[in-house]
């Protein structure tokens, strides 16, 4: 492939296209007409041999080839976009073109990312925002070759040669419904805990049921029973309220998410984990 013959703006394009799956938002963010957005998505269809976006009811969806491009375009636009911007000051409020991604953890995403979109709206209303899902697997490369700018999350635990900060230390609670006949008026101790079904949030989604309270029920010698597992945080107060499961969630998500109807319990003393931190 010739790159003297490529045009960058259609990478720009393939981006803008990728995050909104629509060819007039697309535009919107790259402050191009339609028809323009699609004459690009022409250009980049016979450049990549592939339909790369496809119109459905719910917009314009990927294909398996736009999936495995847009890492390598992504980290190539940040880059340019770094290397231009390096010489000037980062001013926030007439930033305009800037993208940070940031990989986040559930939790992250219900209890952190919010203030930080805030802020961006607030101080910085030209820079754009991504927030992917954090792969503990592949983090650590996406952060070297800049893929990734920030992680968001516990148990992180980076190589040396990366720079950290402990944002707060967390804690474990329980939450039930309000109404739960085997809790009104009743702490929750080890054996009601165990008595209890449980709905457990597995982030790996690899079918385990075991969460943050196993290995101390381990050492003592005794087993709980997952009902459910979900593979996001947030479906957790929605299986708990109005029915008899119970969910062992972080303290500050289970505030955010429980809303009414739900109750926080504090964990029985022997399989509290106790604090772990958060960083980035």
């Amino acid at each position: 492939m010739n790159l003297a013959a490529i045009d960058l703006n259609l990478l720009v394009a393939f981006e803008a296209l990728y995050d909104t799956r629509n060819v007039t938002l697309a535009g919107q963010r790259i402050h191009r007409a339609q028809p323009s957005v699609s004459s690009a998505l022409g250009r980049l269809r016979r450049l990549f041999q592939d339909e790369l976006f496809l119109r459905t009811a719910e917009g314009m969806q990927p294909t398996p080839k736009a999936d495995a491009l847009m890492p390598a375009v992504s980290a190539a636009l940040d880059q340019i976009r770094q290397a231009l911007a390096q010489g000037a000051p980062f001013d926030p409020g007439s930033a305009q073109g800037r993208r940070f991604t940031i990989a986040a953890s559930d939790y992250a995403d219900v209890v952190i990312v919010p203030h930080i979109v805030a802020a961006l709206r607030r101080d910085a209303p030209g820079a754009d925002l991504r927030v992917a899902r954090l792969d503990r697997a592949q983090l650590y490369e996406q952060l070297d070759n800049g893929s990734v700018d920030l992680a968001i999350g516990g148990h992180l635990a980076p190589p040396k040669r990366m720079l950290s900060e402990r944002l707060y230390d967390e804690s474990f609670v329980c939450i039930a419904d309000q109404r739960h006949p085997a809790l009104r008026g009743r702490k929750l101790d080890l054996e009601r805990y165990l008595a209890l079904p449980h709905a457990l949030f597995t982030p790996s989604d690899d079918g385990s049921a075991r969460g943050v309270v196993d290995a101390s029920l381990a050492r003592l010698g005794r087993k709980r029973r997952v009902a459910c597992t979900f593979a996001h945080i947030v479906a957790l107060p929605h299986a708990v309220r109005g029915t008899d499961l119970i969910a062992t969630l972080a303290r500050r998500a289970a505030a955010r998410l429980a809303g009414d109807g739900l109750t926080l319990r504090p964990l029985p003393a022997e399989v509290d984990p106790g604090p772990f931190s958060i960083d980035m």
